[in-house]
């Protein structure tokens, strides 16, 4: 107990508790219910994480995302990705200058702190490969030159299940670089009732309007540094490594994770045990972030598919043949 108490006093989380609290305030006064969701990307956020949100349409991902994007001030772009979207219309492209005769760079919308990327599956595959380089070195090569992003650098982006009309499956390269995939599920039947009361009773139709912005990109980045800082037991860490090297032995998975998914959810656990008011990790933050960091990693067997196993099965199974450390 005495060390738990020493742990306690190592970090004032005052601020960041005080910031994740603003936040969820400004999601409750549009959002019905999404806790896990809300609480996943609180926590991608202050682990420097891009995010990946999938579930069918018409439940609210976009929304979700987007009143993330307006409670931080900082520059915001959304991207629609579609069919016939190129690459270009993206990172942006060199346009001829008459006046200069020389070539200039105009930015695209990747160009940004929060980028919101709609239906991100519905681009073909050179235009999602188009994000491999952003979205891991923070930067842009285009004709031999290197743009790099200015921090806080963060991508959430959507997407319908892969066995929808007109989707494009992600590469794995390209699901990897996305520190967490959540998947949002249908509203309960209490939490359908409040929506329609809600959206009833509410005059106003630009409920966007009402969102004021609570934190300022330099106290994301502040905040992410105290983060980092938390303090984690060498026996966690080898609990997660033990997590990970399971994955690539198991017989209902094809692919493993790999030590980008070990340091993912180190990571993630620092994040969500500041959420909770905590500088130090526990076995349970583990517990909680470690299926929407290798539920897009890893690959199932094409005998496990069939039998309609989900990735999240295999993760619980892997947590009960591991000892828990306490």
């Amino acid at each position: 107990m005495e060390e738990q108490d020493f742990f306690e006093q190592r970090t004032d989380l005052s601020a960041l508790s005080n910031a994740v609290t603003q936040i969820k305030d400004n999601l409750a006064k549009v959002i019905v219910g999404q806790h896990d969701t809300i609480d996943l990307l609180i926590a991608g956020i202050l682990a420097d994480g891009h995010i990946l949100i999938e579930g069918v349409p018409g439940i609210a991902k976009t929304l979700t995302a987007k009143l993330i994007a307006k409670s931080i001030d900082a520059q915001f772009s959304r991207i629609q990705f579609t069919p016939d979207l190129m690459p270009s219309d993206v990172l942006g492209t060199s346009i001829f200058n008459p006046k200069t005769t020389e070539f200039e760079f105009k930015q695209g919308p990747v160009f940004g702190n929060i980028i919101l990327i709609d239906e991100i599956n519905r681009a073909p595959a050179k235009t999602q490969a188009a994000l491999f380089e952003v979205m891991e070195e923070r930067q842009i090569t285009m004709d031999g030159h290197t743009y790099p992003m200015h921090e806080p650098f963060i991508v959430l982006a959507t997407q319908n299940p892969v066995d929808q009309e007109g989707t494009y499956r992600l590469p794995e390269a390209q699901l990897d670089r996305f520190l967490f995939k959540i998947e949002v599920k249908y509203p309960s039947l209490e939490e359908e009732i409040a929506i329609l009361t809600q959206q009833h009773q509410h005059k106003s139709t630009d409920q966007l309007a009402e969102i004021a912005a609570v934190l300022s990109s330099q106290q994301v980045i502040e905040l992410r540094k105290q983060v980092k800082n938390l303090h984690v037991e060498p026996k966690l860490l080898e609990f997660v490594a033990k997590v990970i090297q399971e994955t690539r032995t198991n017989s209902s998975l094809y692919l493993g994770g790999s030590p980008r998914a070990s340091l993912a959810i180190v990571n993630a656990a620092k994040a969500i045990a500041a959420i909770s008011g905590r500088d130090f990790v526990t076995p349970d933050d583990i517990i909680q972030v470690t299926p929407a960091v290798l539920r897009h990693r890893i690959m199932l067997t094409p005998e496990k598919e069939m039998e309609g196993v989900a990735p999240d099965e295999v993760v619980a199974q892997i947590f009960q043949k591991i000892e828990i450390p306490r």
